[in-house]
């Protein structure tokens, strides 16, 4: 407790993302790399042995962190301390590890390994989500609510249907994963300044011992694809790409969580809320939407960890300059990290959202009066009314109407409308103009055959919600 930890690992983010971009995952993941180069270079001629793939291979889990330490301290240059301490382990290979490689051949495609697999994970929680929602869509695909615009009463909709609003932006954001996913390349082993000189010396100007050796280094890492050239880092407009995807899926859950808070205002719809839970410590009876404001803050932040992407890879120095190095060893663990906190915590609230139906009833029942003057007016016209006279007695009602409200009264429209002759319409006939179904379009088919169309997405993914520290 002595020192800073981020609330990303002490809170927020799941074992899996933290192991993920933990040290001890980068390290081994580089001595993966160079077990994969070693056993390249071997097969295709250079002066490395089976006996020295296989040191490699039986010492790739040692790392001793302490040797590691004390030679970084002594050369400044981690890479070459972990080549040091790999050498420490496996003394027979100590003369080949890294050969004819830049230190961007561990760091880069390491990284790619791990962000391509974190993509992957945030895909298969994304999944969860979304089917945590359509199951809440289908639920409630005919449950009338008031609508809002410009967060003003409006036309009823249902909240199943709302909730499709929601699904369909993270949807939009599976497709962002999707493509991210689609072309993330490898970079392989290139050299310093991309140019694969050093292996033109090894393999003596082979130039097709050089791709076979980095389509086989890929394939031992499951890439299919390799940058068709590069400096001697992979092209950083990946890392914005990959931001910006995650970006994408903080705006869309801004979106919901922030719909949830308003109305949640209303308590029209609550996030879940425990036994024992505490919403305030001054104001006993609170019960705030404290999972949906913490969706939006780490949203916030997430949104604008973008910009670290998109600032790297436009100052980018000809072949390579190093003032990008320290940003992405924050900015991209982080985003990935943020971003599952967020769905985590979403996947939480969407597990257990707590419908109120008869406060969502009142709220419109209250203002359908209003809602359904258009419908009013029609009847009165059937009934052989004059429209525009129809019309203006409906406009002075509804604004004697709104002063009673205004005063802190209830809506008496109604009572109001039933009063004018002009208008000619019994109670029962206004009564049945109050069903608020009449009100709400093709809510519950759209519901149903949007949730259809992701079927086949969401075959197999199980819904639900993990305990989480909230």
């Amino acid at each position: 407790m002595d020192r800073y930890e981020s609330p990303f690992s002490s809170r927020y983010a799941s074992e899996f993302m933290l192991e993920q971009f933990s040290a001890d995952t980068r390290y081994r993941t580089w001595r993966k790399l160079w077990i994969s180069l070693a056993k390249a270079e071997s097969r295709l001629g250079l002066p490395v042995t089976e006996e020295q793939v296989q040191d490699l291979e039986a010492h790739e889990q040692d790392i001793d962190y302490e040797v590691v330490r004390a030679r970084e301290k002594e050369v400044r240059h981690d890479v070459m301390a972990h080549v040091y301490a790999y050498g420490k382990a496996a003394p027979s290979a100590a003369g080949i590890i890294h050969l004819g490689a830049t230190s961007c051949y561990v760091t880069d495609n390491a990284d790619l390994i791990i962000y391509r697999d974190a993509l992957k994970y945030i895909r298969k929680e994304l999944l969860e989500l979304i089917s945590n929602l359509a199951d809440f869509a289908l639920e409630y695909k005919a449950l009338p609510t008031l609508g809002y615009t410009h967060y003003q009463p409006a036309q009823p909709v249902t909240v199943g249907k709302r909730a499709t609003l929601w699904i369909q932006d993270l949807v939009s954001d599976l497709d962002e994963v999707d493509f991210a996913l689609s072309n993330i390349r490898f970079l392989g082993s290139r050299g310093t300044t991309g140019t694969e000189a050093s292996f033109m010396d090894l393999f003596e100007g082979d130039t097709s011992k050089i791709d076979d050796m980095n389509r086989m280094i890929a394939a031992d890492f499951g890439f299919t694809e390799i940058f068709p050239v590069s400096g001697q880092t992979y092209p950083r407009k990946t890392d914005v790409r990959i931001l910006n995807c995650l970006s994408s899926i903080a705006q869309s859950l801004y979106r919901m969580a922030n719909d949830i808070r308003l109305l949640a205002h209303d308590r029209q719809l609550e996030e879940p809320f425990e036994k024992n839970q505490i919403g305030s410590s001054a104001m006993a009876y609170k019960r705030n939407p404290m999972r949906c404001e913490r969706i939006c803050s780490l949203a916030r932040y997430l949104m604008t960890d973008a910009m670290n992407g998109v600032m790297t890879a436009s100052s980018q120095w000809l072949e390579r300059t190093l003032d990008d190095s320290a940003n992405r060893r924050v900015s991209l663990p982080e985003g990935f990290l943020c971003c599952d906190s967020i769905i985590r915590l979403a996947k939480n609230v969407t597990s257990g959202l707590h419908v109120n139906e008869k406060v969502i009833m009142k709220a419109l029942m209250d203002n359908l009066p209003f809602i359904a003057t258009e419908n009013i007016i029609m009847e009165a016209v059937k009934r052989g009314g004059d429209r525009q006279a129809a019309h203006e007695i409906i406009r002075r009602c509804s604004m004697e109407a709104t002063a009673v409200m205004k005063d802190g009264g209830d809506c008496d429209l109604i009572d109001r409308l039933l009063k004018e002759p002009g208008l000619g319409l019994d109670r029962e006939t206004m009564d049945s103009l109050m069903d608020p179904a009449l009100y709400i379009g093709r809510c519950p088919e759209q519901t149903e055959k949007y949730i259809a169309s992701l079927r086949p997405l969401l075959e197999g993914t199980a819904s639900g919600s993990e305990e989480i520290n909230i």
